[in-house]
């Protein structure tokens, strides 16, 4: 088990770390907020702009995360804008600071994309969500919905 003081990296993934990266899980209560990430790491495999790693603290793999990087798409949409497409921390892993440590990361590795100013996420507004979270970030509802996701902005 990291300490609270971990250093929380992001790595990829590989043959040797991926089915401990598929086993971790969220809290049952959130399973409907986050898909598992064996589902994100297929699509991942299938999505040219996807951009997936684990998150770790010290040695431990504590959650997983993945964008939407519009650098790396043919035609994206909206060119100017990385989307945070998947982001958990394990249950067990929670509220420890190794998903904040792992967000400020995602946002310094958005900040230096070429042509990128704006990173995005969506959240599903349920009890447990992680609004108030990434709000702490300074991403702000940008008031449009897309599906049962209500999504965020962060200018960079």
């Amino acid at each position: 088990m990291p300490s609270r003081g971990a250093a929380v990296t992001l790595r990829e993934i590989d043959a040797d770390t991926v089915w401990t990266i598929c086993d971790l899980l969220v809290a049952p209560a959130q399973e409907r907020l986050v898909a598992p990430n064996a589902v994100s790491i297929a699509q991942a495999y299938f999505e040219p702009a996807a951009w997936f790693r684990a998150i770790y603290a010290d040695e431990t793999p504590v959650g997983f995360a993945m964008l939407f990087d519009s650098t790396r798409a043919k035609a994206p949409e909206h060119p100017d804008t990385c989307h945070l497409w998947r982001f958990m921390i394990a249950a067990e892993y929670q509220r420890q600071g190794y998903g904040g440590a792992a967000l400020a990361q995602l946002i310094v590795h958005a900040r230096g994309l070429a042509g990128v100013t704006r990173f995005s996420l969506g959240f599903i507004p349920d009890v447990g969500s992680a609004r108030d979270f990434y709000a702490r970030f300074g991403f702000r509802e940008t008031g449009v919905i897309d599906g049962r996701e209500v999504l965020m902005e962060l200018p960079l």
